[in-house]
């Protein structure tokens, strides 16, 4: 049913006019056709989901709660998205004394609007094209609110904006985003548009900056343009949103502003730092509904609009937002738990979620090249994904990281280098090593199809070879230095963090290599997977322990050990220290516990490290460090690390993740430690750590299922430790094993009990400097 508001003289709209009639009418026909063909479009994406093979309908989406993370610096996205959608919409905040958030949302603090491209887990981007509804005079200085009733649940966001007494409801598709406000009685009703809005904008060196903009007013209830951004976080180039804003109800009156007033002219062009927007004015009714279909592109105003007839063809914002949460369900169904608490299970459906949100699919949106193959964009960053996102997306959603990889390749043969980030559109920054290649190789060895290798190969040299020119967008920074001396010096920043990256970089080519048969480059490239070792000074004390990566100066000498906690950009180490960075080095952890001083000097290592909180779980190079005990031989230890970091860590409250969710890259190490396992990312390894959950699985893209249950958990964690274990009924020893030994579905099952045993301890996991080296497992 199609609601249409005639006025009558007690609005303040006067007598109608013709031509809002013939729109009214025009109107009617338009919206019963379009109303079929929504219901097929509605159809074709729910058939996955609701199809024959799931009419049970089970709603997953009920159990994620999108308010986990977002204080605290977890910095997770509020607002509407389907699984890797292009727009995020939601709100956009400042606190009560006027501090924008940077990543969109605040729990305290006023609502500025509701723009329309955002990050999940990270900011410094985006937050462009803010729509706003206010009532009573318009002041363009002054467009905030305090909000209350506030929901948010996959594919929706509602609050009641109290200063404004209007109630704002978000749903949203791939493109385009849509908008719901319920309006008071009022003579002074608007629905604003900002397009020189963005997060994070200022002089800073890495903020954003607004360059210009164009707003057009096409007609009584339509209005489209362009706005332009640089810089941000990644210091990308200028990127340009095209958007197209359609109502369902015309306005009284429009206007425009460039500057500070309000205008008449219907089109407007301005250049940097020029507030410009548009105005739709309304005398509204009590309760009365205005609606607003944002389309977003890359490419043009024109493809926007498209994309809100092609997305959004009809009024029924109902449907959109089922079909937002039928495309969630698909996703989440990947993950079934039995015997969870409630708090796990939202913050496992939750974490779930957070992983699906980035990076974004632009295929079809790719202003640079065009192109056959896939195009995503906010790898924000591959530094934090590659660890455990990349590998939980080739085990469940093998087509979608497929995907990814091609869009990987792709741009590295229209770039130059694929990106260690990118954002906008443009590469950077490279926080560490070129992590795409540690992707790929993880790729290859757990048997990935669909991807053109030879091509990937080409992009992983092309890295390790050729030095960029901007050593912070892309590429490896110091890599003359590395290639001839086996080192990043002092000479270029963050070069032990980088010799540890690039060490282990190489190691996922050598695995490339040897798969494809590239005799040559194999041994080159396991050659310099013990690089790390280069800047390992086997002297060096501290804290009773000997042994730890140190600085070298230009000339090769040692130069003053690095003992900050946690460096950034120009340090020793990034966003880390000696404990973590010193150890860092999965490809051969025989050797380097050999260099430590043997497997109990390293346990006793691994033990200081977290009893002296050298541990750092808010940020991810401290990922692998609970599981390096397995190496060692004592699995009893992980568990004790892995059971008291979720613990302590983590949580389903707003404060629930420790620090940012870094694009899902937090929540996908929750996920893995939840279940009792962890990826070696770039190894056709897995670790076993210790299951919370008694009976977890994870369907696999080839129709199969991983089942993990573990016999004799008890709620308070205190039967943690394996006893033995089995994969499809036969014996597993190991605290380890291979994903050949799951591809075709498997089930692990653990036997758990309240002391450490002796299961686990004889067999480490592969490394480089056994007899059988891990390198070309085919």
């Amino acid at each position: 049913m199609i609601d249409i508001l005639f006025p009558d003289d007690g609005t303040g709209y006067g007598r109608l006019s013709s031509s809002w009639v013939r729109f009214q009418r025009s109107r009617i026909v338009r919206n019963y056709r379009i109303l079929a063909i929504a219901c097929i479009v509605l159809s074709n994406i729910t058939a996955p989901v609701f199809g024959a093979e799931a009419r049970h309908t089970i709603d997953y989406t009920r159990n994620v709660d999108p308010f986990i993370g977002v204080d605290w610096g977890g910095n997770t996205f509020v607002g509407s998205a389907i699984p890797y959608g292009m727009v995020k919409v939601g709100p956009d905040m400042q606190s009560f004394d006027g501090r924008r958030s940077g990543f969109g949302y605040s729990s305290s603090g006023v609502i500025l609007g509701f723009s329309h491209l955002h990050l999940s887990g990270a900011q410094g981007k985006y937050g462009n094209i803010l729509v706003a509804p206010i009532t009573g005079p318009l002041n363009l200085h002054d467009i905030k609110t305090p909000r209350t009733d506030e929901v948010n649940q996959v594919g929706y966001y509602a609050a009641r904006l109290t200063r404004y007494r209007v109630k704002a409801e978000l749903t949203s598709s791939r493109r385009v985003g849509f908008h719901r406000y319920t309006f008071p009685a009022s003579q002074q009703s608007h629905l604003t548009i900002n397009v020189a809005s963005a997060l994070s904008l200022g002089t800073d060196w890495q903020a954003q900056k607004f360059l210009g903009a164009e707003v057009h007013l096409t007609s009584n209830h339509e209005v489209q343009g362009v706005a332009r951004f640089t810089g941000g976080w990644n210091r990308g180039g200028e990127y340009k949103v095209f958007y197209y804003m359609v109502l369902d109800t015309p306005a009284n009156a429009t206007h425009t502003w460039s500057g500070n007033d309000l205008t008449a002219a219907q089109d407007v062009t301005v250049g940097p730092d020029t507030p410009v927007g548009a105005s739709f004015d309304f005398a509204t009714k009590a309760n009365q509904i205005i609606q607003a279909k944002v389309g977003i592109s890359f490419i043009s105003a024109e493809q926007a609009k498209h994309n809100v007839e092609q997305e959004v063809p009809a009024w029924n914002f109902a449907a959109v937002h089922n079909a937002a949460t039928a495309l969630w369900n698909s996703e989440l169904a990947k993950l079934s738990l039995t015997g969870e608490s409630d708090s796990q299970r939202r913050q496992l459906y939750t974490a779930m979620y957070h992983v699906m949100l980035m990076p974004t699919d632009r295929t079809g949106e790719n202003p640079d090249w065009q192109s056959t193959e896939p195009y995503y964009d906010d790898f924000y960053c591959i530094w934090d994904t590659f660890r455990t996102s990349s590998p939980l997306l080739t085990l469940i959603s093998p087509d979608r990281q497929r995907d990814l990889i091609r869009s990987l390749v792709d741009i590295y043969h229209h770039t130059g280098y694929m990106p260690d980030a990118r954002s906008g559109n443009d590469n950077g920054r490279t926080q560490g090593g070129s992590n795409a290649n540690v992707v790929v190789a993880d790729a290859w060895v757990k048997g990935l199809k669909g991807i053109d290798y030879e091509a990937a190969f080409a992009a992983m040299v092309h890295d390790a070879e050729v030095p960029p020119a901007d050593q912070q967008k892309e590429g490896r920074g110091g890599l003359k230095d590395y290639n001839e001396k086996g080192f990043v010096t002092l000479a270029d920043e963050r070069s032990g963090s980088r010799t540890a990256e690039y060490s282990y970089d190489d190691f996922a080519i050598s695995e490339v290599a040897c798969g494809l048969g590239k005799t040559k480059e194999t041994a080159l490239y396991a050659s310099r997977a013990h690089n790390f070792a280069n800047l390992w000074d086997k002297d060096m004390s501290v804290e009773g322990f000997k042994g730890f990566m140190r600085p070298r100066n230009p000339d090769g000498t040692w130069a003053p050990p690095y003992l900050v906690v946690r460096g950034t950009w120009p340090d020793f180490f990034y966003e880390g220290d000696i404990w973590t960075y010193s150890i860092y080095a999965p490809q051969d952890m025989r050797r380097l516990i050999e260099m430590a001083g043997g497997n109990e000097d390293f346990v006793r290592r691994l033990d200081s490290t977290f009893l002296r909180r050298h541990f750092d779980v808010t940020n991810e190079p401290g990922f692998l460090l609970p599981m390096l005990y397995n190496y060692a031989g004592r699995p009893d230890k992980t568990a004790d690390i892995v059971h008291m970091t979720l613990e302590k860590a983590f949580s389903d409250t707003r404060a629930g993740i420790p620090g940012n969710d870094d694009s899902g890259a937090m929540s996908s190490w929750l996920i893995f430690s939840t279940l009792g396992l962890f990826p070696v990312a770039g190894q056709d390894i897995y670790l076993i750590s210790t299951p919370s959950i008694p009976d977890a699985s994870l369907a696999m893209g080839n129709g199969k299922k991983l089942r993990i249950v573990a016999k004799n958990l008890d709620p308070n964690g205190l039967n943690r430790y394996v006893q033995s274990a089995t994969i499809n009924g036969v014996d597993l020893p190991n605290a380890w094993f291979r994903h050949a030994q799951i591809k075709n579905g498997a089930t692990l099952m653990l036997q758990m009990g309240p002391a450490p045993s002796d299961w686990g301890r004889s067999t480490p996991p592969p490394s480089m400097s056994n007899a059988a080296s891990p390198v070309c497992r085919k």
